[in-house]
């Protein structure tokens, strides 16, 4: 229950939406508690007549006055309950809505640590399942919970008028139908937790075959993801029947206790109308009383079996809201929900632009990747890093953005610590070709000014020029407005990796991170590109992890990096008689050891 609550809290912005479906139930309980008594005294009224006490004609036209009052409150109550169920219904959209947009927003302020350790379809697929499970137990409550409970406190009040000992056993049923219901939830939510971890699991991996149909297809990998797909799935039948037993073995001992109590119940109503405390009409209202409160305790299974799927849900969801947050990322996103500017950071004078100062990082708690990290990079300058795979190159760039932060020493950009500059500004200075073009759906024009939505079309244009990428874009049927698919599959890698330097010459930052831009093409589309990166780092700071030698001998100096320690820096003629890691490059490329080569990334 509590967590309900807490989902009430969470949407507190519905309170007015709340208050109408609360009236409406009000209103829909009272019209249908008027049923019993019109009932009642209509049977009052023909006992009477059959009896011979009231006149046949005045019998008549009261019974016909009574099932027209029947009729209007009926009328009433199904109306006033579809106005109810239609403030539900938008109660319920809007709380999804909120619920997902808090959520998209969660994580879009969670650290970049967060994600690597997350499934990207288990994220999107506990979405949907969370929220689908508190919406649908909040429209349930609205249509249907309220206006039941309401019924149910009323006819505990009119029973104890009428007799007493009926609210005792009343009241003695509704805590113990509750209590032997609590008794089954522990256990309940844990195998739905167990479930929900298995369906979570196998609902990423689906998001992530779909995402990357041509691999498994080429891999003839369908049967292998299939099974596994099935495995998860099939693995929750075991855990669903033991849930179902334990769930369904309590509710024969729930109805059991109910059956004994309204037992006593009807016999007391019987007994004492055939004594004559009451009449046959005030039997039949009480009859229909107990009948409206009995269907809401026969009901609480269902209800009860909603508000534990909700509760494990929420539980899903709120796990992922009480992360912590990136507070540089919160600091950028509500001075951008403020539309407050962001501090002009202006660089230190005769500051480097980028300056490593004994950095030491590690992705998680435990050994280092990287080791004392020490160098700069001066206004202008095409600095390369070189090393083997895995050696640290891509988390350098990952510290430069901001995305971690260092564990030891820091990163300054223009002469400031890169924590203490505003994330906006720190990236504004930065621009980024990565290995993976990483676009998004959509027309080429939307990919291209993604950096800068507001560019013009001239501007969106004269970047794809000098990039070397307007040619192919006007072959295509619509231009620039071509869709490209998810991730610009429709594109070839070449014109994938051209949008990308486009993208990056429109941001037009002064420096330049190239991540191994070119190193997935074939060397047609290597050239083509290459034309563009050249144009893109024409006069800017650049810092590149390269892959071929040509390209990192035209740089001003290499560092060498070595299991997550710099190895050697100097300019490329330096380091190409200094024995060390450039060096043996130089070598292994005369010899033509090409499998050696690829030990650093490098093509030749």
């Amino acid at each position: 229950m509590s967590q309900l609550l807490r989902i009430v809290r969470f949407t507190r912005s519905l309170a007015p939406l709340y208050a109408v479906i609360i009236v409406c139930s009000l209103l829909s309980a009272a019209t249908h508690l008027a049923v019993p008594f019109l009932i009642g005294s209509a049977t009052d009224t023909v006992a009477s007549a059959v009896g011979g006490s009231t006149p046949t004609e005045q019998a008549v036209r009261t019974v016909l006055w009574l099932a027209a009052a029947v009729l209007a409150a009926e009328l009433a109550a199904t109306v006033i309950s579809n106005v109810g169920g239609w403030f539900g219904d938008v109660m319920s959209n809007r709380m999804r809505t909120i619920l997902s947009v808090r959520y998209y927003d969660k994580l879009l302020h969670l650290p970049q640590r967060w994600f690597d350790s997350e499934i990207t379809g288990t994220i999107v697929a506990r979405l949907n399942r969370s929220i689908t499970e508190i919406t649908n137990v909040a429209k349930m409550m609205s249509n249907t919970f309220a206006s039941m409970l309401i019924t149910t406190v009323a006819v505990l009040a009119i029973s104890a008028w009428y007799a007493w000992p009926l609210a005792v056993l009343l009241l003695i049923i509704f805590p113990v139908y509750v209590w032997l219901t609590s008794l089954t939830s522990v256990k309940w939510q844990r195998l739905e937790g167990k479930k929900n971890e298995q369906v979570d699991i196998a609902s990423g991996r689906f998001a992530e075959v779909v995402g990357q149909i041509r691999v498994v297809k080429s891999f003839v990998r369908e049967k292998g993801e299939l099974a596994d797909f099935s495995r998860r799935f099939h693995s929750t039948d075991a855990t669903t029947r033991a849930q179902s037993t334990h769930w369904h073995g309590m509710d024969v001992l729930r109805r059991a206790v109910l059956n004994l109590v309204f037992f006593g119940i009807y016999a007391i109503i019987f007994v004492r109308t055939v004594q004559g405390h009451f009449s046959l009409g005030e039997m039949v209202l009480l009859v229909q009383l107990m009948n409206m409160a009995k269907a809401p305790v026969e009901s609480m299974s269902w209800v009860i079996d909603s508000s534990q799927r909700a509760i494990a849900g929420s539980k899903d969801y709120f796990a992922v809201m009480e992360t912590p947050v990136d507070p540089r990322v919160a600091a950028l996103m509500a001075r951008q929900a403020d539309g407050t500017p962001a501090e002009r950071i202006e660089p230190v004078p005769g500051a480097p632009v980028v300056a490593f100062r004994d950095v030491s990082f590690a992705y998680d708690e435990g050994e280092d990747v990287l080791h004392h990290i020490d160098f700069e990079i001066g206004r202008g300058e095409k600095i390369a890093l070189v090393g083997e795979s895995g050696g640290g190159k891509s988390t350098i760039v990952n510290l430069l953005l901001g995305l971690y932060e260092p564990r030891e020493g820091s990163v300054e950009v223009v002469g400031r610590t890169s924590s203490d500059v505003p994330l906006d500004e720190l990236r504004a200075r930065i621009g980024v070709v990565f290995q993976d073009a990483s676009l998004f759906s959509g027309t080429i024009r939307e990919s291209i000014a993604y950096a800068r939505p507001d560019a013009t079309d001239e501007e969106v244009r004269e970047a794809a020029r000098r990039a070397n990428a307007e040619a192919f874009i006007q072959r295509f049927p619509d231009g620039y407005d071509q869709v490209i698919g998810e991730r610009g599959l429709k594109l070839s890698g070449g014109q994938r990796q051209r949008i990308a330097v486009a993208r990056a010459i429109l941001k037009d930052a002064p420096v330049l991170v190239l991540d191994e831009a070119t190193s997935a093409l074939d060397t047609k589309a290597e050239r083509q590109v290459q034309k563009g990166l050249d144009e893109l780092m024409e006069g800017r700071t650049s810092l590149i992890i390269a892959h071929r030698l040509s390209t990192i001998a035209s740089v001003d100096r290499i560092v060498t990096l070595d299991d997550g320690r710099i190895d050697e820096i100097g300019s490329p003629a330096e380091l190409a008689v200094s024995g060390g890691i450039y060096a043996e490059l130089l070598a292994l490329q005369g010899a033509g050891q090409t499998k050696r080569l690829a030990k650093y990334g490098i093509t030749g």
